[in-house]
């Protein structure tokens, strides 16, 4: 029998019993409260969408091309929902999730190999998001960094705790750092009155500038689209609720992209005020060089007050936190999947904290190891996508969920689009240009 993985503790009884409901027609509610019962697995994900790899990308991004990188952000949203619909179709689809499904259908050596990728993506994402939180603390408290690596391992651990009550505290948790992320962004952007013209433009208008620009890119497509996130989504709707016909797993695929929509909008809101207000705040002045976010953090204080300073960095703890917490769950989610073993979670986020601690213990330079973090992360992204619309086109998989035409179709051209622009940031590299 398969070992489950340590996130998908059973249900509470009553949010069960109220999706049951739903789905079969016999529930009375109305409104939200006819979705309440389906909404948390997409703002989970959406954590790992606004983690401090997005602050490192999009506060460079916004400082030296003031708006004209907001077309990557708001296409790498719209990604973002097309691939997060697709994990969580096929979680309710075969109860399965992606790394389950690589493991029963792929070669024991493709298996492994794609296993060991992840593992890689997972530490990435790990260093970026432990990073943060201590960077948010340091700024916050003064305390050293050292210091503020540990006090994070030790807030992460009191936060999976949660795990043990269900899935419905961890989320409240969750969505609630989430809410602090978007009220702090919220009166940044108030207080900062940026040009609505200059980003309408700089959103539609792709283009680049140069080759660093193209580096800078791809590490916002990295940090926007994670691909360990994409093996957890399948994993958080594979037995949440469990459709018993063919028509509940329709209409509970419904309520589950209104998750995703509503979760993923609220994240790609969340990445274009970062570089909106960076851009405004930042490359509006001429300050092109503010691409670190201690430097961000003090240079926002005598241009926007010391309240915006400060802002800041609680919505950069806010987001370590979180998506610490989502990260160490993911890679539960991968070794559980593709090795049908897992570790104690203590275990893994002992390990993974690792690579942060070295790189705080040896002074470098956080905000560009955290950009080169999400760069590395957007080279697992086809690990990922491919697979995950392999199996959801294929009918024998996703009996009535399986994808149309067209969804298989621009999926394809969304892989197609990420092995494009990470093609042309290797040659440019390559190159030196």
């Amino acid at each position: 029998m398969e070992q489950r993985p340590d996130v998908d503790p059973l249900p509470p009884a009553a949010a069960l019993s109220a999706g049951q409901a739903v789905l079969e027609g016999q529930s009375r509610r109305k409104g939200l409260s006819r979705l309440w019962p389906f909404l948390g697995p997409a703002f989970i994900a959406s954590v790992a969408y606004m983690d401090p790899g997005n602050y490192a990308t999009n506060l460079s991004g916004g400082a030296r091309y003031g708006y004209m990188l907001l077309w990557v952000v708001m296409g790498s949203n719209l990604l973002a929902m097309l691939v997060q619909t697709l994990s969580a179709k096929l979680g309710i689809a075969t109860q399965h999730n992606l790394a389950e499904l690589c493991r029963r259908r792929f070669p024991r050596w493709l298996v492994w190999t794609m296993w060991v990728l992840m593992e890689i993506v997972a530490m990435a994402t790990d260093l970026a998001e432990f990073l943060g939180a201590a960077l948010g603390l340091y700024l916050l408290f003064g305390m050293p960094l050292w210091i503020a690596g540990l006090a994070t391992g030790a807030a992460t651990f009191a936060i999976l705790v949660l795990e043990r009550f269900g899935f419905r505290p961890l989320e409240a948790v969750i969505t609630a750092m989430v809410g602090v992320i978007a009220f702090c962004y919220l009166i940044e952007l108030g207080v900062a009155h940026p040009d609505w013209g200059q980003v309408a433009v700089g959103s539609f208008r792709p283009r680049f500038a140069g080759r660093d620009s193209v580096v800078l890119a791809a590490g916002i497509l990295g940090a926007t689209v994670m691909p360990h996130v994409i093996f957890l989504h399948s994993s958080l709707t594979q037995n949440r609720i469990v459709p018993r016909t063919a028509e509940q797993s329709r209409r509970l695929f419904h309520f589950e992209v209104f998750d995703v929509v509503l979760a993923m909008g609220v994240a790609g809101a969340i990445n274009a005020a970062m570089m909106i207000m960076a851009a405004k705040a930042f490359h509006d002045r001429g300050l092109f060089d503010v691409d670190a976010i201690e430097k961000a953090y003090l240079t926002l204080q005598p241009l926007l007050g010391k309240a915006a300073g400060t802002l800041f960095a609680l919505s950069l703890l806010a987001s370590g936190l979180s998506s610490s917490v989502v990260g160490t769950m993911s890679g539960q989610v991968i070794m559980q999947g593709f090795l049908d073993r897992h570790i104690p979670v203590w275990l893994r986020r002992l390990v993974t904290m690792a690579p942060a601690l070295i790189v705080i213990f040896l002074g470098l330079d956080a905000t560009r190891t955290l950009i080169f973090s999400q760069v590395a992360l957007s080279f697992g992204l086809p690990m990922a996508i491919i697979p995950l619309v392999l199996f959801t086109r294929r009918a024998d998989v996703m009996g009535v969920l399986v994808n149309r035409r067209l969804t298989s179709a621009l999926a394809w051209l969304a892989a197609a689009l990420i092995l494009a622009l990470n093609g042309y940031l290797l040659y440019q590299l390559m190159a030196g240009g």
